[in-house]
């Protein structure tokens, strides 16, 4: 395997571990799926990953949606519930500290 192929699959690792958290957090506010591809605030998420994540989220019990039909073309809004609300503040909190762990840890290997 390449160079470049093996970071870029590391990277995606990574990525996809911040998925949930990214999405959870965006949802302040019922969104539907579209406006949350383009709120996530620079976190690039394809639309086929997307909502699966939408629908399994909901069926972990950690949102509710919606359907607006009141135009033209219906949409679903998601939205956490109170659920979601407390595991997304409780995994907030988890982030928060690996983060402070791994920059203790990546402290002074710069020079590596």
């Amino acid at each position: 395997m390449a160079e470049d192929e093996l970071l870029q699959g590391l990277i995606a690792d990574l990525r996809r571990g911040t998925l949930v958290l990214a999405v959870l957090s965006s949802l302040n506010r019922p969104k539907y799926g579209y406006s949350l591809l383009q709120e996530t605030r620079g976190i690039r998420i394809e639309a086929n990953t997307l909502y699966p994540l939408l629908r399994r989220l909901e069926s972990q019990g950690l949102l509710q949606s919606q359907w607006d039909t009141a135009e033209n073309r219906p949409r679903k809004y998601y939205a956490l519930n109170d659920r979601g609300r407390t595991l997304c503040a409780r995994l907030r909190e988890e982030w928060r500290s690996m983060v402070r762990e791994m920059e203790n840890m990546l402290e002074g290997e710069e020079g590596l």
